[in-house]
């Protein structure tokens, strides 16, 4: 779906296929360590570790014990196509 601003938005669909080639569902599946999600979207750790503790990531992750894990599609959704800034008001 075209937005106004131009940009494409990923459908669940292209998200899906963009890692049904086996080499990329083994370098992202679909739970991301913080390292895999800082190279998924291509930003430093302490760059997760910032949206995350800031809240901005609500939604895509879980702490595991002491490990932080992301849900990779709703990782995606959330930087991709609807913005970091949408939770922090």
């Amino acid at each position: 779906m075209r937005r106004q601003d131009g940009d494409m938005r990923l459908s669940t669909d292209e998200i899906s296929a963009a890692f049904a080639d086996p080499h990329w569902a083994r370098e992202f599946p679909p739970v991301l360590s913080v390292d895999q999600a800082a190279r998924l979207v291509q930003v430093p750790k302490s760059t997760i570790y910032d949206w995350s503790s800031r809240g901005l990531l609500r939604g895509c992750s879980r702490r595991v014990g002491k490990h932080l894990r992301f849900f990779r599609d709703r990782l995606l959704r959330r930087v991709l196509n609807e913005g970091l800034e949408s939770d922090a008001k």
